[in-house]
């Protein structure tokens, strides 16, 4: 099934400021939050849309590549579990509770306040360069990289603990990850809330700490990734692969992997957005008697006619030979330049031959109002 327009989720236009689309968030997320709406499946799952939707539209970068691209921008629909759509409730919840203010209890949380105010780990975010060549943007490809990168420990299973069990819940915080501390001054009681000193704000303290990661629940490791590459994608077009960078300490949100795509240069053909350019240099004979001749197209070969009486700087279309649109809004074309070669050294005989063409009347230039100039051919190229 498709996705929904982003835009269209929190109901806010292109055009919306980053304030506007905060406050529309705000507004779709507290008509179906889940404790508004108990056991009820669909709101449960707009709620979670309209999270997926405002992580791309608040983020510049990735609201960027949204805006130009679409969901294939973002790696979405490539089978890649890309950015919003992987994510869980407690993720939402700890990336986003801020949002609400005092909303459904505790200290602007979503349910209890410890589940909100408790510090979640994350993982950092991993770049990659892949480089393709045209035959893998016109078809789309898929990639198979090695990644150095930090990935749960298998001895305790990402926990930090030996057991996987041995922990004990934080005696300074009791296990909500915050200390609240209650100053008197002048103008009266004053309440503040920081980070536990004693578990860093996770709310639990590790009793027996791994040997293998030393509690950190990772360690440094490789991971074979495979990653899907909708066709049409452009040089310095960014996909993000949502959980694939590092692992997070202790069971927290791994980061993203950011795949770089770079175009490895065509031996023949240049392109030009989706457009394929080719320069055909052809012989005097055979742009005045005309002539079939072979041209590069991104599957192999392709034969053209050359009109007699081809003029030099004629631009011949291939009608959908060039690159498909990201977003399937159709192909473009390859434009072949035709260049009349002029032969630089002649043979006695050549030279004689010549010479005698030239006295002809058809030889000689003789441009009529048909005959299209520089500029006219500049402007049809580029309307």
């Amino acid at each position: 099934m498709s996705k929904r327009d982003y835009y269209e989720i929190l109901e806010v236009s292109k055009d919306a400021t980053d304030i506007e689309i905060k406050k529309a968030y705000r507004k779709q997320a507290l008509k179906f939050h889940p404790d508004k709406n108990p056991n009820d499946t669909e709101s449960e799952e707009k709620f979670k849309e309209a999270a997926e939707a405002y992580e791309v539209l608040s983020n510049p970068d990735k609201k960027s590549r949204y805006d130009q691209f679409g969901h294939a921008g973002l790696g979405r629909g490539a089978g890649n579990g890309f950015a919003g759509g992987g994510m869980s409730m407690d993720d939402i919840f700890s990336q986003f509770g801020d949002i609400f203010g005092g909303a459904f209890g505790g200290f602007g949380g979503f349910g209890t306040s410890s589940r909100q105010r408790r510090r979640v780990n994350r993982g950092t975010n991993l770049r990659v360069k892949v480089k393709l060549t045209l035959e893998d943007i016109s078809k789309g490809t898929e990639k198979k990289i090695k990644v150095n990168k930090y990935i749960e420990c298998k001895s305790c299973k990402g926990t930090g603990a030996e057991d996987g069990s041995s922990y004990s819940t934080c005696s300074t915080c009791r296990g909500t990850g915050q200390v609240t501390r209650i100053t008197n001054t002048f103008l009266g009681q004053m309440q503040t809330s920081s980070t536990c000193p004693h578990c860093g704000g996770e709310g639990q303290i590790i009793t027996n700490k791994c040997n293998t990661c030393a509690g950190n629940g990772i360690v440094s490791g490789e991971e074979i990734i495979r990653i899907n590459i909708p066709a049409g994608v452009s040089e310095g077009m960014q996909l993000s692969i949502n959980g694939k960078g590092n692992a997070a300490a202790r069971k927290g949100i791994p980061g993203d992997l950011i795949v770089l795509i770079e175009e490895i240069k065509h031996p023949e053909l240049e392109r030009d957005g989706l457009n394929l350019l080719y320069n055909l240099f052809i012989s005097l004979p055979d742009a005045a008697i005309g002539s079939t001749l072979e041209v590069p197209i991104i599957e192999g070969k392709a034969r053209i006619k050359i009109a007699p009486g081809t003029q030099g700087g004629k631009v011949l279309r291939l009608k959908g030979k060039g690159l498909p649109s990201i977003n399937s809004y159709g192909r473009g074309d390859i434009l072949i330049n035709i260049n009349v070669w002029t032969p630089k050294i002649l043979t006695k005989e050549e030279r004689t031959i010549l010479e005698k063409l030239s006295k002809s009347d058809n030889f000689k230039p003789n441009p009529t109002s048909k005959d299209k100039s520089f500029f006219d051919r500049m402007r049809e190229y580029f309307s």
